[in-house]
């Protein structure tokens, strides 16, 4: 499967948006979802992952409250919705696509390339 992210970009803090990771293929739905995100020089750290279905999410404990994951298999698309932006936010975000799902950047296969995530105090 490969994976193609969008929807970041240059907010202020307090504001919203939503990535949107598209993926090509017939498999989607057979793919746990993750997002992680790496901001420079720091390591990367899981954000959110979704199961098969949909049914079953996690979070990462910095966006717990704040970052929804979700996924639409009829689109092949996965999102994250993230409100409250902080300046911490700021990094490069992943989708990636396993044929587990979780915190750990080990269950997936496939990545995406990233985009950009700033947000301004």
């Amino acid at each position: 499967v490969q994976l193609q992210a969008s929807g970041g970009g240059l907010v202020q803090a307090g504001c919203s948006l939503r990535l949107s990771c598209a993926a090509s293929g017939r498999t989607f739905s057979s793919y746990g979802m993750g997002w992680f995100r790496q901001a420079p020089g720091k390591e990367r750290e899981f954000v959110a992952a979704i199961s098969w279905g949909g049914g079953i999410t996690t979070y990462g404990n910095s966006v717990k409250g704040r970052f929804t994951i979700s996924r639409d298999n009829a689109k092949n698309t996965v999102y994250l919705q993230m409100n409250s932006l902080y300046p911490e936010d700021t990094a490069i975000y992943y989708c990636a696509a396993g044929m587990a799902y979780g915190g750990s950047w080990k269950s997936y296969d496939h990545w995406g390339q990233g985009t950009q995530v700033t947000v301004s105090s």
